[in-house]
This record gives structure tokens, C-alpha cells and sequence, in this order.
């Protein structure tokens, strides 16, 4: 493989190169020159009133994006209230993820809680066994924090190969919020934990509970109680009134509606740490502990789901990346299915533990094109291909699937989810 700079023509020489060809087209693009009625006459929403500030107490997006929603694969679980859905990452840009379609994954359906009926216990091995009220909760300091939640069956489906078509159903088990709540630390330190104490078990107020084993060095650094997402409390499907963030690790520990805090000096060895959530190898060995999400990328325009519809000439690739083991320094892009790869250009900030949003400005000719990318981080990881990963845990595993992932975009700007031999 090279990487290889790619000379592109701009994109104002473009436009005024094809302006000169094209000045009797209809006016469908940039270049056209023909009178368009829809900017050189006055339209019926400039000439009356529109809907005054009391129309939409809390705010909802305009009609014109209601594609844009979380959706489910109803055959992938026997029953939605112990399922998943998928954010649609191919219709946002930016970084955040707006909570309404932000996927969810309940093991026993979204509870109805309220602040007032909220509580939290701390005990185990700890100086004072504590409950707190929501109340109580929010008189400690408080943190804000932006991280990426991945389940850890993101892409599980592709283990055997391309299975689903849309970046949303591959990839969408995502979403990546601006956190506010108290430091996990802060509580235990008011609750005095021993120094027996080498694990937390969280468990949530739901029937599943959804109990987790959390080492105490995770719990102390930057595990979160949070009350708020995107500077509002959290949706119901998120955990309101509280739920906990564990930056950089399994969707799965973060758990939802928390009732229980208990230190103890060894991992409680749950249904959900056991069973489930650890990564079966070709020898019929689990892997245990897998916690960190590691670096990956996806491009998410074009996809499946958003083909290209302009025709040749301009094309922005864009895509997220992101690592639980920090910051992603790079993200490369490749249009010939992973012959050469060239760099993207990391749009704003590159958060720890968050998605980073990329783009990548090209010159599409209108031929057909194996485009993907590949993330490297802080440390050095750089993301694997899928076969990479295959070599070593063959494809019986269902969780923490990181690898590199492959569209083909066709002459007609389709685009399908493949596999590279």
C-alpha cells in the first residue's frame, strides 16, 4: 500500500468549467444559468406570517426530516422490549447525536421513574453505607463530559460477512453525547470505600438490572453519574432520571436508571459479564474483560442509505471515528479498496473518547469505487481490516468488531455494503 497525495481540480474551477457547458440545462445545479422561479420569484412562505414562538412548546425537528429516526431489525431479537435500535448516522453531521435518535438497547424495556421515587444506595464494602435521593445527587459538584456510547455488538452481524445494507444498521449502535452529572469518585468518597474494596457491581432499577463489574481504577478516573445530555434531562430511554457513563468502554456498563452501587473485593461474575459480553474464539475459549472499544471508523456519506445523487464532478466524503482508549489522531480514506489511502481532515475537535467527524474532499470521475476508512489513535492502533481481526478470532464472536469497513459505490451512484477478497 502507498499514500499517495490526490490532485483534484477546485471546486470553483469546476463549477465555473462546467458552468460554460452547461448554461442551457434546467436548474437542478449549481451550474445552471436558466431563470429559476424558486429564487427569482417571491414564494408563499415570504409573503405571510409564520408560526409564532408558542407553536412548539418543546421544540420537534421540521417534517422534512422525518426520515431522519432510530430504526430496528425486527428479526435480530425475539421480543423490542429486550432489543436494539440504530442511530442514523447517515443522516447527521457534526459530532453530537440529538438524544431523540439516539439508539437504545434495553434487556427489559424503558421504565417510567421518577426524581421524586429515584434511589441510589451505596454499600458493600464501604465506611458508610449511603441512599441518596435525586435531590442529594445533584448538591455535589458537578462535571460535564463528552463521550461515544457503542454497544459492543456494533457491527456484530458482520462478522461472516456483508450482511446489512445501511450505515445505520452496520454500524449505527452508537451515539455520542455532552454529559453532565457528579464524578463517581466524589460519591464513594462519601460513602468511604475500604481498602478490601477492588470492584464496583452496578445494577440498574429495571427488572433486568443489568448488573456490571466495574474495576475500582475505572470507577475512580472518569466514570460519570449523569443526570443531563445535550444540556437537558435525559430521555426515558436513556435512563432518566440517572445513568451511568463509562467513557471508552462497552455500552453495556453504562448502566441505566442506577439502583446500586456495592463494592466488593472481587467481580460479581453477572449474567451480562459472563455469558453475554465476552468474545467467543475459534478455539471455543471467551475472552473476558474486553471492555475498551477500540479505534474504528465508518464512513457515513456515501452509504447505502446515501448514495450519491449529483452525478460526477465535487464529492465530500465524510464519515465518524473515534477510540476508547483516547484521541484519534488520524483517519485515512481510500477509493480504491485499500490499494492507497490518502488523509481526511479531522473536522473541529478531536475529543478523547468521542466521535470525531472527517472529511474528505475529492473529485468523483463517476466511475465505481471500493471507498473506506481507517482509524488511528493516540496510541498508535490503527484499526484492522476485517479479515485482520478473522485471523485471530475467527467469526463465531458477536461482540467488538472494529474492522475497517468497505462500500461499493456503483457508475450510478448506489452504494452496497461489500467484502474485498
Amino acid at each position: 500500500m502507498t499514500d499517495e497525495p490526490q490532485n483534484h481540480p477546485s471546486r470553483r474551477s469546476f463549477l465555473r468549467s462546467t458552468a460554460a457547458a452547461g448554461a442551457g440545462l434546467m436548474a437542478t445545479s449549481a451550474h445552471a444559468q436558466t431563470a429559476d422561479p424558486l429564487i427569482t420569484e417571491v414564494q408563499d412562505y415570504a409573503s405571510a406570517f409564520g408560526d409564532p414562538v408558542d407553536a412548539a412548546p418543546y421544540g420537534t425537528p421540521i417534517s422534512h426530516e422525518a426520515h431522519v429516526v432510530r430504526r430496528n431489525v425486527e428479526w435480530l431479537t425475539e421480543s423490542p422490549v429486550s432489543s436494539i435500535n440504530f442511530t442514523p448516522i447517515h443522516a447527521l453531521e457534526g459530532t453530537i447525536t440529538p438524544q431523540g435518535c439516539a439508539f437504545e438497547r434495553h434487556h427489559s424495556g424503558a421504565i417510567d421513574l421518577t426524581k421524586q421515587d429515584y434511589r441510589l444506595m451505596i454499600n458493600g464494602l464501604v465506611d458508610t453505607p449511603l441512599v441518596f435521593t435525586f435531590e442529594d445527587l445533584m448538591r455535589f459538584p458537578r462535571h460535564i463530559t463528552t463521550a461515544f456510547c457503542e454497544c459492543a455488538a456494533n457491527g456484530g452481524m458482520e462478522w461472516g460477512g456483508a450482511q446489512l445494507e445501511g450505515c445505520q444498521f452496520t454500524q449505527g449502535m452508537i451515539h455520542n453525547m455532552e454529559y453532565t452529572g457528579v464524578m463517581l469518585r466524589d460519591l464513594l468518597a462519601e460513602a468511604g470505600v475500604q481498602t478490601a474494596g477492588k470492584w464496583v457491581y452496578v445494577e440498574g432499577h429495571d427488572a433486568s438490572s443489568n448488573g456490571r463489574s466495574i474495576p475500582l481504577e475505572k470507577a475512580l478516573d472518569d466514570v460519570m453519574v449523569a443526570f443531563f445530555a445535550n444540556g437537558e434531562a435525559l430521555r426515558k430511554e436513556h435512563g432518566y432520571p440517572v445513568r451511568l457513563v463509562v467513557p471508552g468502554w462497552e455500552g453495556n456498563m453504562w448502566v441505566k436508571w442506577i439502583r446500586r452501587i456495592a463494592v466488593y473485593d472481587q467481580a460479581v461474575q453477572s449474567r451480562e459479564e459472563t455469558s453475554k459480553y465476552t468474545d467467543l474464539m475459534p478455539d471455543g475459549r471467551a475472552r473476558k474483560w474486553t471492555w475498551v472499544m477500540d479505534a474504528k471508523s465508518v464512513i457515513t456519506s456515501p452509504s447505502p442509505q446515501a448514495p450519491i445523487r449529483h452525478g460526477a464532478g465535487p464529492l465530500v466524503v465524510t464519515g465518524l471515528a473515534w477510540s476508547g482508549n483516547g484521541r484519534i489522531t488520524r483517519v485515512d480514506v481510500s477509493t480504491d479498496g485499500g490499494n492507497t489511502w490518502v488523509p481526511a481532515r479531522i473536522s473541529g475537535d478531536a475529543k478523547s473518547k468521542a466521535l470525531t467527524r472527517f472529511h474528505y474532499d475529492m473529485t468523483w470521475d463517476g466511475s465505481e469505487m471500493f471507498i473506506l476508512s481507517r482509524a488511528v489513535d493516540e496510541t498508535g492502533y490503527v484499526q484492522p481490516t476485517k479479515q485482520a481481526l478473522r485471523d485471530i478470532r475467527g467469526t463465531n464472536s458477536v461482540y467488538h468488531n472494529n474492522a475497517i469497513q468497505v462500500w461499493w459505490v456503483r457508475a450510478d451512484g448506489e452504494v452496497e455494503n461489500v467484502e474485498i477478497a
